[in-house]
């Protein structure tokens, strides 16, 4: 989703994709493993002489909820309405939640938005 389309668009209707890989934790929470760098030259050259080229960074029980709904075929509305059945009262203001979630991970490079009528054609 491109920066000057946010006003535009609609957050329930659009679909997160994740970006980067994740591992399951001992809890069964989730860890997603965020690159050091991107850079290409910094990649190609220093990454693979790093012990750990990765940040594993741990998310919460609703985090690692919303990180595994974010398949590339569910919505955002989706993903709440699942939230708010699985929670229960502990979810509330899902939306807010999800909201604030969602575009710090995109802002983030972790994961990608997309409308409906983008999504099949860029995936």
């Amino acid at each position: 989703m491109k920066r000057s389309d946010k006003r535009l668009i609609n957050l329930l209707e659009l679909t997160p994709a994740q970006r980067v890989p994740w591992e399951t934790a001992e809890n069964g929470g989730v860890v997603v493993l965020v690159p050091k760098f991107r850079n290409v030259l910094v990649v190609k050259w220093l990454v693979p002489h790093l012990k750990y080229p990765n940040v594993r960074v741990k998310l919460d029980t609703m985090g690692s909820f919303v990180w595994k709904q974010c398949d590339g075929r569910t919505t955002v509305a989706e993903i709440a309405d699942r939230m708010n059945a699985e929670f229960g009262d502990s979810a509330t203001a899902a939306h807010d939640r999800i909201r604030t979630f969602l575009l710090t991970l995109e802002k983030s490079d972790l994961v990608n938005l997309y409308d409906n009528a983008t999504s099949v054609q860029q995936r």
